[in-house]
């Protein structure tokens, strides 16, 4: 078995931009409820995270990102997107299940 190796600083900052620059393309954190881009995957909840992780990603670079986003919320690190949050004006709030 293969150890996963521990990333760069460069990387992980690499990492955090790319989560900080990709937004919900679609679903209920889609643009159609979070004009004009979506949601940003670092503010998504970590129950819809789960949902993903239980039923497939998304393929491509999309899904990689939320992987690597629930794995930082999972360890307890979620704080490692506040800046990108602060340049953004701040965390966006989930709409209002009806």
């Amino acid at each position: 078995m293969e150890e996963a190796s521990i990333p760069t600083a460069e990387e992980l900052q690499e990492l955090l931009r790319n989560i900080a620059e990709t937004f919900m393309p679609f679903g209920m954190y889609g643009p159609k409820n979070f004009p004009p881009r979506g949601c940003p995957i670092s503010d998504l909840p970590n129950e819809y995270l789960d949902w993903f992780a239980q039923r497939g990603w998304p393929h491509g670079k999309l899904g990689y990102l939320m992987q690597q986003t629930l794995l930082i919320k999972n360890s307890g690190l979620d704080r490692l997107f506040d800046p990108a949050r602060e340049a953004r004006g701040g965390f966006r709030h989930y709409p209002r299940k009806k």
